[in-house]
């Protein structure tokens, strides 16, 4: 019979790699985030960096108040994204140990 410290200790392990594992595949993720109907478009990675913003030529005519609300609008849609996108996956993850949904690990 095995020594059940070192079960659980094994099963800490693997969680550990797993928690890992998910933490890079979130972090190399790249979501596309937008606003204005697509006139302002975000490319933003899991580690919430843009990446690239693409702003529709007919928004620079805009008055720059315009053009700045869309761009942060687009950015706080990314930012969004990237947060479902980390709930949904470690939502795999935790549901395994028991943890209930929504709990927000300290990391």
């Amino acid at each position: 019979m095995k020594n059940p410290l070192a079960n659980l200790m094994q099963q800490a392990q693997r969680f550990q790699e797993s928690f890992q594992k998910t933490q890079e595949e979130i972090a190399a993720t790249e979501i596309q985030a937008e606003s204005g109907g697509g006139l302002v478009k975000i490319r933003m990675n899991g580690k919430r960096e843009v990446l690239k913003v693409e702003i529709d030529p007919s928004l620079l005519q805009e008055e720059r108040e315009v053009l700045e609300d869309l761009i942060a609008a687009a950015f706080n849609d990314g930012v969004r994204r990237v947060a479902k996108l980390k709930q949904e996956k470690m939502a795999g993850l935790t549901g395994s140990l028991g943890i209930p949904p929504g709990f927000n690990m300290p990391f």
